[in-house]
């Protein structure tokens, strides 16, 4: 992504690029396996994600983004809610400190 910028948490990096052709945002999620071991902890991380950008979309510019987890998650089960509840809420917060006028 030509002339990227990051946007940091603790357990997740947004990056985002200034230049995007298309009138509508477009999210990329990079979940590796080897901070998330189980496949069904990955799929449950991307949800997430695909589900705070879909809430986030109409308030974001268009720009492409890339949610990538950079911290281990280890001895979580996929199907713990408050856990699902803080990546959301984190991922929603990543977007809300996102520059408004970036293009």
């Amino acid at each position: 992504m030509a002339a990227r910028r990051v946007v940091r948490s603790g357990v997740f990096d947004l990056h985002y690029s200034a230049v995007n052709l298309g009138t509508q945002a477009r999210l990329g999620l990079i979940v590796p396996k080897r901070l998330a071991r189980a496949a069904s902890l990955r799929n449950a991380i991307k949800r997430q994600g695909r589900e705070a950008f879909r809430l986030a979309a109409h308030e974001i510019p268009p720009c492409d983004f890339v949610l990538r987890l950079k911290a281990p998650v280890k001895n979580v089960s996929a199907r713990d809610g408050t856990l699902k509840k803080a990546w959301r809420a984190e991922m929603e917060s990543l977007f809300r400190r996102l520059p408004v006028g970036q293009q």
